[in-house]
């Protein structure tokens, strides 16, 4: 007897993960018209299903360019009851290690809708330290963290000092902070199983006759614990 299935399918609900799916590989986001093209639609198909994941906050659309990104909702969705492998708990055993080792502060930066948002922090343990808040956002065009997060992208490369594009091409960026004087960011890609880019472990170094341990360790350092959190992730560091 043959067997019997019975299709359950809901195309709106097809059209919106294949669209949240398409965007999640796209760094700089795509307009309507290219995600029509993308999911084999046309635009009229997809118009109401990109309201919908707007409205919702799902998706952030440039007002200039009309471009939709993915915003962080799935990110704190996943995160409101976190999941035992989620980014965050893998990171923050090896991120509480290195600010112990280095006795300096790190913490974990993603792409949020072409911005940096701080997602974790270990604190360093000496007297002083140089911390970011958990939740802050900062531009990322103009930090070196934004520069690891953005690597690759058509526009990245504008900004970059001499030697840095050698540094981001082995997965790491050392750069005097632009903000805070006395400050050099140590900025390490942690990469997922195939290589990408998802989050960027970050040092604010503080180099002062106080910092125990010299710069150039605290760059070795920093990259194997990102290695580290890359392995846990299932990727590996570049």
């Amino acid at each position: 007897m043959a067997e019997r299935t019975t299709d359950y399918s809901a195309p709106a609900l097809d059209k919106a993960l294949d669209i949240l799916e398409l965007l999640a590989a796209q760094a700089g986001g795509l307009s309507q018209t290219e995600i029509a093209e993308a999911v084999g639609r046309n635009v009229s198909q997809i118009y109401r299903v990109l309201a919908t994941l707007e409205r919702r906050g799902y998706l952030t659309r440039d007002e200039r360019s009309g471009r939709y990104v993915l915003s962080m909702a799935l990110f704190d969705l996943a995160h409101r009851h976190p999941p035992l492998r989620g980014l965050v708990q893998l990171a923050a055993g090896p991120m509480r290690e290195l600010a112990d080792a280095i006795r300096q502060s790190c913490n974990l930066g993603v792409d949020d809708a072409g911005a940096v948002r701080i997602i974790a922090q270990a604190e360093s343990p000496a007297d002083f330290g140089y911390q970011v808040r958990v939740g802050a956002r900062f531009p990322l065009e103009s930090t070196a963290t934004g520069a690891v997060l953005s690597a690759g992208a058509s526009d990245a490369a504008a900004d970059l000092l001499p030697g840095e594009a050698e540094q981001l091409a082995d997965g790491y960026l050392t750069r005097p902070d632009r903000l805070q004087a006395g400050v050099t960011d140590v900025v390490v890609a942690v990469t997922d199983r195939i290589g990408g880019t998802v989050a960027a472990l970050t040092v604010p170094y503080i180099g002062t006759s106080y910092s125990a341990v010299r710069l150039d360790d605290v760059v070795h350092a920093a990259r194997a614990t990102a290695a580290e959190i890359s392995a846990r992730l299932g990727g590996g560091i570049r």
